[in-house]
């Protein structure tokens, strides 16, 4: 039985060509790029090759990204650096309710610090109103942060036109674009955002890498200290590995993105037809928006069925795929994306995110379906 992956917004594989741009860094390119010897410089020159790359492809200026651990890192220290580094005394922000929990969790803990968060509700869709954001604002609103692509149904904001909003109020505007790189084009020179996090392995890169877009003008405190890396915005020695892996896929896959989405998109599309022949159309219910979306990801109920029980069957078939929900102490919790959605419980309690990569195939999405489609039929004979 030859496995099928299909949880490619949880993390990718590793491009084989990244691996090889990785490999150099683990032998003979060892040196601190701190170091002022000729191993460090030759370290300190590949750093900078890296970060002008990167930035060449994302439309900013090498000295406005700085490499973190990931999107995680990333968000959060767009979020603390910022109000930290404020000092106008403001203390509201606004978010949405369908954000990663490595954005709402630092606003849980600013809250107990005594800020005071709006949390947007968004549509059935997963779209948030730009009215409602715009009414949400206020003398002391100090920061705006919407995520650009949800990672549980794929659903993608109109982030360009809520930089305009932010940037007419002079409010800073921070976009958790973790779902968004590899799957949309981004110009950081043209959108009104101010702050983005990136994550590598979401993008055939290595795990354990990001990056921060820090815009013009924008004063962030260190969130890491005890030394001068990354210009005093984030000490610690750079993990050189991991910088040349992330490089290195954004210059594989950015090129790549009309091919790659269309691959997704015709991948989506089968599956569904296909799990309409053998299910019927009254057989599962798709939630989020096909049209407001990116096509890598797909969240499909089957009510009737436990979102476990499913995925413990798929598995049990080689077929990868997740909730797109938090696993705690063992037990899985309803997704709070779709609960903020306002679906009906048998459609959150049956829920499964099936995402789509390069190394997917047409003939491994037949076999998926059918697969789905049998277990799906089993289950609800019982």
């Amino acid at each position: 039985m030859n496995p099928i992956y299909l949880d490619h917004a949880a993390t990718t594989p590793v491009h084989p060509e990244v691996l090889q741009a990785m490999l150099p860094f683990y032998q003979e390119l060892y040196g601190n790029p701190s170091s002022t010897h000729s191993f460090g410089r030759a370290a300190r020159t590949a750093l900078n090759r890296f970060r002008d790359s990167m930035a060449g492809a994302l439309g900013c200026l090498p000295a406005q990204l700085v490499f973190t651990s990931g999107g995680t890192e990333s968000n959060n220290m767009a979020i603390f650096g910022l109000l930290n580094a404020q000092l106008d005394g403001k203390k509201h922000i606004i978010t949405t309710q369908i954000e990663h929990h490595a954005v709402l969790h630092p606003y849980e803990r600013l809250e107990s610090l005594g800020y005071e968060v709006t949390y947007l509700p968004v549509g059935p869709t997963g779209l948030i109103q730009l009215e409602e954001l715009e009414a949400s604002i206020r003398p002391d609103t100090a920061l705006i942060s919407v995520m650009y692509v949800n990672n549980e149904v794929g659903t993608v904001q109109p982030i360009e036109q809520i930089g305009q909003l932010a940037r007419g109020r002079q409010i800073p505007f921070h976009v958790d674009a973790v779902q968004a790189l590899g799957k949309l084009t981004i110009d950081l020179g043209a959108l009104p955002v101010d702050l983005m996090s990136f994550s590598a392995h979401k993008i055939y890169g290595p795990k354990g890498v990001g990056a921060l877009y820090i815009g013009k003008n924008v004063m962030l405190t260190p969130h890491t200290l005890g030394g001068s890396q990354e210009r005093k915005r984030r000490s610690g020695t750079e993990n050189m590995a991991a910088i040349a892996g992330m490089s290195k896929a954004v210059e594989l896959i950015l090129p790549q993105l009309q091919d790659i989405g269309q691959h997704a998109w015709e991948l989506r599309s089968l599956m569904i037809s296909r799990l309409e022949q053998q299910l019927g159309t009254e057989g599962f219910t798709i939630n989020g928006s096909l049209e407001q979306s990116i096509p890598h990801i797909l969240n499909i109920s089957f009510p009737g069925i436990s979102t476990e029980t499913l995925l413990m069957n798929l598995d049990l078939e080689g077929i990868a795929a997740a909730s797109g929900s938090a696993c705690t102490s063992g037990s899985l919790e309803i997704s709070h994306v779709l609960q903020a959605m306002h679906l009906p419980e048998n459609v959150t309690n049956s829920a499964v995110r099936f995402s789509f990569g390069m190394g997917n195939s047409k003939e491994q999405i037949e076999i998926a379906a059918h697969k789905i489609a049998t277990i799906v039929g089993r289950l609800r004979t019982r």
